[in-house]
């Protein structure tokens, strides 16, 4: 009988150890077998297949589709805006007519090492594309693809220090920054005739604002303009282009909720009145909160810091559920849900594909942990439909928007992640990314949109982004030894152009030439200079040096009348970011604990494990 009982102690005893025992740091468990080793020869396989599957779009767009905007992968032909339907703003609010694939695709050349290409495209660029088109575009679309595309390509052609080498194609003379400076003048009608300063979100290249315009913008087209218009004033050394974008922030910043401090998703260019009181890290508001953050990086004033370290605890009090730890404690898997703008409460249950893009800013500002659980949970997602639905409802586990149109946000995140921790886990998700798009949305000519994640059957578009921004990002997932992973002084913009971070660009020559700039005129101003781009005079400005160590112990109330357990929230979080390197103890751990992955498999119907889906 004793026998009986000790066997039954000892059995509950080796019960409990396995429950407790974490398989991610069990040389036994599945996970770790399937991600803690990365091989060289497998690294160097996936980077000559991200550079084939790079060169196989490219080529086909050339072949069928230059000089229009898009390339049809299916039909192998050109797509550029649909003239008959001006409504179809799906296609006309970024299609102009002004070779956009190629153009948005220029400093991919560079990053892959094709500088002969990068050069030839250039050339074509420059004989080719004109923006003095009759064709009324989306002012956010343009900005960060087509104007953030000629800044960022002439500023690695000027560049000094040469990442890629000497790139520039013979006899230029700037004319990249002479087409930058030309497209913005002729967005700048957009600011005009608004009562707050907010742009109109689309304008007529040749017209400026159509008379059928509505007042309504989301607050991520009238806040993600700062960095190319901010970039292209100082290169100038002219205010108006800066001074509008800058306006545009500080008013959205002003109609923000005085009682939480959130922002909604759509508000009204003449009045200030939110229109959309959905408050998210999605659609609609995503980039808006990345260059709050990156406006501090290139400029330097330490206003947008503070007002990002704000806004990132404020986000963190209204949407973060689950519990307290990404890597600790039991509970619901931290997820960030959609609020409203007017009180904090949840005010539906999906999460959309854009909102991957989160895990990565969270690596900028220094956050890796929670990085590491906002990452897993659009992982998951992958896993189970190769692909990321557009909108997810993670209640009931099943999309509510269906297709995929190779966005690259979740790309981006593993990337950014690797480079923090070097764990070869993201090494395997990239692989299996590269993987999902080749075996589900390669077709004749290139990659095709997937309508429905469920399904895998195709749309007949490959958007820009696929070549600007997918490829690029796996492309420096798998080269461990390219310029930008070995430099800390570039940084990405919202559609993965790269902007060196240079001094000039924390200058204000407008103000060093004692010249006074009435902050709410946006006169249009001559777009004749060419070649004006000054030698760098002194080193890059490290984002680690100078942004995380002032964090939130330096938040100054600037929210006087939000709720009081919101101010206390932010003025109580002691919480330094920092950019120290991972342990050398924990770096080939893998990032997140067994049970927490088997439970974001549950949440995404990947498993039948229970799990309660209640937030708390």
């Amino acid at each position: 009988m004793y026998l009986y009982v000790i066997l039954f102690l000892l059995f509950m005893l080796f019960a409990q150890y396995v429950r407790n025992v974490d398989i991610f740091s069990s040389p036994f468990g599945p996970y770790d077998k399937k991600y803690a080793y990365f091989s060289e020869s497998q690294r160097l396989e996936l980077l000559d297949e991200t550079r084939k599957m790079f060169n196989f779009g490219y080529d086909n767009y050339m072949k069928y589709a230059f000089p229009l905007d898009e390339l049809d992968p299916i039909h192998c032909t050109g797509r550029g805006p649909d003239k008959e339907n001006e409504l179809n703003i799906n296609i006309n609010d970024v299609l102009g007519d002004y070779a956009l694939t190629l153009v948005d695709t220029l400093d991919t050349l560079a990053v892959i090492g094709n500088i002969s290409e990068f050069q030839h495209a250039v050339k074509l660029v420059i004989e080719h594309v004109s923006f003095d088109k009759n064709s009324t575009v989306q002012v956010f679309e343009v900005t960060i693809r087509v104007l953030g595309a000629l800044l960022s390509a002439h500023m690695l052609i000027t560049d000094k220090f040469q990442p890629f080498g000497n790139v520039a194609p013979p006899d230029y003379d700037g004319e990249l920054l002479s087409m930058a400076h030309d497209l913005a003048t002729r967005l700048l009608p957009a600011f005009d005739n608004s009562l707050t300063g907010i742009p109109h979100p689309r304008v007529n290249l040749l017209h400026g604002v159509p008379e059928n315009s509505v007042n309504e913008t989301c607050t991520a087209g009238a806040g993600t303009l700062l960095l190319e218009f901010g970039i292209l004033s100082r290169l100038l050394g002219d205010p108006v282009y800066e001074s509008v974008a800058r306006r545009s922030m500080e008013k959205l910043w002003h109609y923000r909720s005085n009682v939480t401090g959130l922002f909604g998703n759509v508000i009204d260019i003449q009045t200030g009145e939110w229109k959309g009181h959905l408050s998210g890290l999605g659609a609609g508001i995503d980039s808006f909160f990345e260059y709050m953050f990156k406006a501090f990086i290139i400029f330097g004033e330490e206003i947008d810091f503070h007002r990002f370290s704000e806004t990132y605890e404020i986000i963190k009090y209204y949407m973060r559920k689950g519990r307290k730890e990404c890597n600790s404690g039991t509970g619901f898997p931290p997820i960030y849900v959609n609020v409203d703008m007017k009180n904090g409460e949840t005010i539906n249950n999906w999460i959309d594909s854009l909102q991957a893009a989160w895990a990565g800013l969270q690596v900028l500002a220094g956050d890796l942990e929670e990085a590491i659980c906002s990452h897993a949970l659009f992982y998951s997602l992958w896993r189970r439909f190769g692909a990321l639905p557009e909108r997810y409802n993670w209640h009931l586990k099943t999309p509510e928007v269906f297709f995929y149109p190779l966005r690259p946000e979740l790309v981006e995140s593993t990337y950014l992640l690797y480079q923090a921790t070097k764990n070869p886990f993201y090494l395997h998700v990239g692989k299996e990314i590269l993987n999902s798009l080749n075996n589900y949305t390669k077709v004749k000519c290139g990659y095709a949109t997937i309508h429905d994640v469920r399904k895998k059957d195709l749309e007949d578009r490959m958007e820009s982004f696929f070549l600007s921004e997918t490829c690029k990002y796996l492309y420096l997932l798998f080269d461990k030894d390219n310029p930008l992973n070995k430099q800390v002084d570039y940084l990405f913009s919202t559609e993965g152009h790269i902007f060196p971070l240079q001094s000039k660009l924390r200058k204000k020559v407008w103000e060093d030439d004692g010249i006074v700039f009435n902050e709410f005129s946006s006169q249009k101003s001559s777009p004749s200079v060419k070649g004006t781009s000054k030698k760098v005079t002194s080193e890059s400005h490290s984002t680690c040096s100078q942004a995380y160590n002032l964090a939130l112990k330096q938040f100054t109330g600037t929210s006087n009348g939000l709720n009081n357990d919101v101010t206390e929230y932010i003025a109580a979080s002691n919480k330094t970011f920092s950019c120290d390197r991972i342990p050398d103890d924990k770096r080939y751990l893998l990032p997140i604990k067994s049970q927490y992955l088997r439970q974001l498999e549950s949440l995404v119907g990947l498993s039948s494990a229970p799990e309660p889906l209640t937030c708390g």
